[in-house]
């Protein structure tokens, strides 16, 4: 399982999404994000969750977000992506 860290704004997206990356190889065909820990985040946020999505659909695997925190799910309701990023 991956973990997001409590802050994800614009400047910690290249960071974090390096980090989510290097780990996806260890992780098997159905990888979990757990999003639970976010308290302080932008639009930056779904940024990285789509990109990781890229990549694990390249990496012939499923991103599955897990505990999304409300703000998030209205975030991803706002800009129209929800379905991409349904919880588990």
């Amino acid at each position: 399982m991956l973990t997001l860290p409590a802050t994800l704004t614009q400047s910690q997206a290249q960071a974090t999404l390096a980090a989510l990356l290097a780990a996806l190889p260890q992780e098997g065909a159905q990888v979990v994000v757990d999003a639970s820990a976010l308290t302080e985040f932008d639009s930056a946020a779904l940024a990285v969750l789509l990109a990781l999505r890229r990549a694990c659909s390249a990496a012939g695997k499923t991103l599955v977000c897990d505990r999304l925190t409300p703000r998030l799910s209205e975030l991803a309701a706002l800009y129209g992506i929800s379905e991409l990023i349904t919880p588990a």
